[in-house]
């Protein structure tokens, strides 16, 4: 019995949480697993029952969960209400209590959605598969001090961007195991022609790298890196990086796919239960529609039974029948072109059901 923290969370996020859920039932059954569920609130749906974006009782939930799987958090409910408590904490505070400190986002473009990138034909057809691999719990989102303040009759802020070497080493140590398992390449991000962390994130990147000669390192300023996505993703396999540079990276790298509707990602760390949640937003202006788009909700449950329950198989099961699903010309509208069936989210969730049989 494996226990799993349902975090349904704003917007569109109990309609694709729902969908998600009835696969991995319907793989339960077909190899006999069973999976137990306890919802728990997050984002702005806690803080209109509790007043804040992560209550206690959620976090205990969560630690005593196998693995925890996330809607999406925020909308514009929530937009002015005090910073400090805003839904997006909540994310950030359930990272944070949970010790997940490495993101893994693959960005693959299905062949069947091929006329939905944003890259030139030419491009495309080289081929886009890169994993991500983002820090998640350092770096300027976490480090201290930093203030938002007034002097001299002026208003000012900042933030302080710190690292380790402990945070460091780990982070590339997920991301040369992740290499050896694709092509056995990584590009570490960072600017270190200008910042003193960015200096020390290579140099540590590199002497952990001697423990990995299979895989071959590559290093690259983040300037260069986001216009190298757009220009040739092919050239990646691993990329990984700090947290800002990983959020803006990851992201980037999922849009050039055509829609992150269609990707998943994976929040990881030491002995903990690993976060599973689509890279979307809440959605908020189709949410109740049933327009939605749960594909990447459904994959991140297939991330989770490879990643949280070394459940290759079953894992490989679900990525076949969202292929299966797409083949068969189905399409939500954030991926829909002509000459496919414009579904939605009740819809897609039921044909990938009807793909597991």
């Amino acid at each position: 019995m494996k226990k799993i923290c349902v975090l349904p969370g704003d917007g569109i996020g109990p309609e694709i949480v729902a969908q998600a859920l009835a696969v991995l039932d319907k793989v339960g059954e077909r190899f006999n697993h069973s999976f137990e569920y306890e919802e728990a609130l997050i984002g702005g749906a806690a803080i209109d029952a509790d007043g804040v974006p992560l209550p206690e009782e959620t976090v205990a939930k969560c630690r005593k969960a196998d693995a925890v799987l996330l809607g999406a958090v925020g909308g514009p409910k929530w937009d002015e209400i005090d910073p400090s408590i805003r839904p997006e904490k909540g994310l950030l505070g359930i990272r944070k209590e949970l010790g997940l400190f490495a993101n893994v986002r693959p960005a693959t473009l299905f062949p069947q959605l091929k006329e939905s990138c944003y890259l030139r034909p030419d491009i495309v057809e080289k081929g886009l598969d890169v994993m991500v691999v983002r820090e998640l719990t350092g770096g300027i989102y976490f480090g201290e001090p930093r203030m938002d303040g007034e002097k001299d009759g002026q208003r000012y802020g900042f933030n302080t961007m710190v690292y380790y070497e402990d945070e460091i080493r780990r982070i590339a140590r997920v991301a040369f195991e992740a290499a050896r398992k694709r092509d056995g390449r990584v590009c570490s991000v960072d600017k270190a022609n200008v910042l003193d962390v960015s200096r020390v994130w290579r140099e540590i990147v590199i002497d952990e790298h001697a423990n990995y000669s299979d895989v071959e390192l590559t290093h690259m300023y983040v300037d260069n890196a986001a216009m190298q996505l757009v220009r040739d993703p092919s050239q990646f396999d691993v990329m990984v990086t700090g947290n800002l540079f990983g959020d803006i990276l990851s992201d980037e790298a999922a849009a050039i796919t055509g829609s992150i509707g269609m990707l998943p990602s994976a929040s990881l760390g030491a002995g903990n239960p690993g976060l599973f949640e689509p890279i979307h937003g809440s959605a908020p202006d189709i949410a109740g529609q049933d327009k939605a788009n749960p594909l990447a909700t459904i994959l991140s449950i297939s991330m989770m039974l490879r990643h949280a329950f070394d459940m290759a198989k079953e894992a490989d099961c679900i990525d076949k029948a969202v292929q299966d699903t797409l083949s068969n010309g189905l399409r939500t509208g954030d991926i829909m072109s002509e000459g496919y069936r414009l579904v939605g989210c009740r819809e897609m969730g039921e044909a990938v059901l009807s793909a597991l049989d």
